[in-house]
């Protein structure tokens, strides 16, 4: 899926090289930074404000990078909080390691480790699509250092999200269905595999307008930026990523807020209504016809909902 599932169906595209630099010390001083963590170069930028905890936006994908976010929800973001786009190992401007070292632990201790240079006890965190799988996994591991917990486009409970996906499937296209329910991978908890649909079926699953697709995809190649696929071939194939449930709910100490959008087929909302009724502290905002990138159709409003939330206020589109 080129966002979290379609990495699967997606063909390797072009990354432009990265011009080596020596990387930075890693701080929290605005601009871009490099610096090298469990053997990876990883790139970030600091923007907004300069006070109060750091708020880490997870990109999806997985390997999709930053720039989508940074340009259309971090504009009004950034007049409220203090920003950090990181870019993932296996994406964007980060380092594609020549081993695949790509895991999910991983990912964790990246960003562990970047806190812990940081120097800072705590971290907001903003996951998008995999992104919510990364930081979902991270407040698991270290609640104490979350303090707040922002998930847009959910995957919770990817077999959950593939069924309603399949049942999507058999209706709107009985043929790709039958080839979908052929395709299922042995002892996989999903009843189909809905990666077989065509990418007009997939964008059609995330994108109500096609001009936001439009968007996003010219963001995201920005300076000859590309998703490789290649994160996504490894944690979907070795590393079983399709079968992948959060069963750590109890975990999530710290207050949630699930944005959805009410027309994204592809992180559909069932699941993402499932773990806001088992977190401890959770609540949910859906964006009636919006898509998989509601933060694109919807920049100032999902500002607004996200800066409220983290500032410990109801958020308005409740």
């Amino acid at each position: 899926m080129r966002f979290l599932i379609a990495a699967l169906a997606a063909a390797a595209l072009f990354v432009a090289p990265v011009a080596a630099r020596a990387p930075t010390d890693p701080s929290l001083r605005p601009g871009e930074h490099e610096v090298v963590v469990n053997g990876v170069r990883l790139w970030y930028r600091v923007a907004g404000q300069t006070g109060g905890a750091p708020v880490v936006f997870l990109h999806g994908g997985p390997g999709q990078g930053s720039q989508a976010f940074a340009r259309f929800a971090g504009p009004a973001l950034e007049r409220r909080l203090r920003m950090v786009y990181l870019d993932q190992r296996g994406g964007g401007r980060s380092e594609r390691p020549w081993n695949e070292a790509y895991s999910l632990d991983l990912l964790v201790e990246d960003l562990e480790q970047l806190r812990r240079r940081w120097g800072v006890e705590r971290l907001s965190l903003i996951g998008h699509s995999f992104g919510t799988i990364v930081a979902l996994e991270y407040a698991a591991a270290h609640p104490e250092r979350v303090e707040r917990l922002v998930l847009a486009a959910a995957a919770p409970d990817l077999p959950a999200a593939m069924d309603v996906q399949c049942q999507r499937l058999e209706r709107l296209d009985p043929d790709t269905w039958r080839r979908a329910a052929a395709a299922r991978p042995e002892g996989s908890r999903a009843r189909c595999n809905p990666f077989v649909a065509d990418r007009a079926f997939i964008d059609a699953a995330m994108f109500p307008d096609p001009a936001i697709r439009e968007a996003v995809e010219a963001a995201d190649a920005a300076d000859g930026l590309r998703n490789t696929g290649e994160i996504g071939r490894v944690l979907f194939g070795a590393g079983g990523l399709t079968e992948y449930r959060f069963d750590r709910v109890d975990r999530l100490t710290m207050p949630v807020l699930v944005i959805a959008g009410g027309a994204d087929f592809q992180t559909v909302v069932e699941p993402q209504r499932a773990l806001v009724r088992a977190a401890p502290d959770a609540r949910i905002i859906e964006y009636a016809g919006r898509g998989h990138f509601m933060f694109v159709e919807e920049p100032e409003r999902f500002a607004a909902d996200v800066a409220a939330f983290l500032g410990g206020r109801e958020p308005p589109g409740r």
